[in-house]
């Protein structure tokens, strides 16, 4: 399993590499559909909205297009199917869709909080069981997970959005110990704030380096090709949240609150 080296299969020539990105249609995974067509990958792309997907496919050598919602647990193995039959496999499977909906304590609902719950964690859960059995055949390929940095620790504003990013780190740690033996690598990708339209769109406060959707499509290929296990970006502030781990918690909810805590209007 390479515990004194790579953690993963280093994926340094992505010619002809059959990738499937899921949540292709903005953000991360636009940009890394982007990064990797022009490196040669063959695409095949994802999200719940069709249009943005042709429209981006209309740039590209060649690409499936394959609409799905993250939260129809048929839509995987539907996609997966139609993958089969037009490649007959699959290289890279990245799984980047996601949602994000600050929320404090005094605006919790079930509602919200299931639907981040089922787009951030459960959509993955489905995408790794449609494709775990084909790699498994293939006794090669890889699965890249994208996660979050707030799912290191409680952060403000990050009620359901925290706890979801935080099961995903440990879905994917589980996720390796068990397909490492096997040939499949797996990745998990843990950005800081990117440039996305949906978090632009959210937030209202200053985030700290603050890096574009394509430079960050830049960092997740460098990580692959040395095979990491996760890659994490931009380092001068994920190493600082990673720091923060290791506080005991009188330090940290200190630390934490002066971060952005604010009171409630009741």
């Amino acid at each position: 399993m390479g515990w004194l080296g790579r953690l993963n299969t280093p994926i340094t020539n992505w010619r002809g590499q059959r990738v499937w990105i899921v949540g292709a249609s903005s953000g991360i995974g636009a940009a890394l559909a982007a990064e990797l067509n022009a490196r040669g990958a063959r695409l095949a792309l994802s999200a719940r909205s069709g249009g943005r997907l042709r429209e981006l496919a209309r740039g590209f050598d060649e690409a499936l297009v394959l609409p799905l919602d993250v939260t129809d647990s048929g839509a995987f193995t539907l996609a997966m199917m139609q993958i089969l039959d037009a490649w007959g496999g699959v290289d890279v499977v990245v799984l980047s869709a996601g949602t994000y909906m600050p929320m404090r304590a005094w605006d919790l609902t079930v509602d919200t909080a299931r639907q981040t719950v089922h787009t951030n964690l459960l959509g993955v859960v489905d995408g790794v069981a449609a494709v775990v059995p084909q790699l498994l055949r293939q006794r090669g390929g890889a699965i890249a997970i994208v996660g979050g940095v707030a799912g290191y620790r409680g952060l403000p504003e990050a009620l359901a959005y925290g706890p979801s990013k935080a099961a995903l780190i440990n879905f994917a740690e589980t996720l390796y110990l068990e397909l490492a033996p096997h040939g499949v690598s797996v990745f998990l990708i843990n950005p800081g704030f990117v440039a996305t339209p949906r978090l632009m769109a959210c937030v209202d406060f200053e985030m700290p380096a603050l890096v574009g959707a394509p430079d960050a499509a830049r960092q997740i290929i460098e990580g692959m090709a040395r095979g990491r296990f996760e890659i994490h970006f931009p380092r001068r502030f994920t190493l600082m949240l990673k720091l923060l781990r290791c506080l005991p918690y009188r330090i940290y909810f200190r630390v934490a609150a002066r971060s952005g805590v604010r009171r409630s209007d009741g």
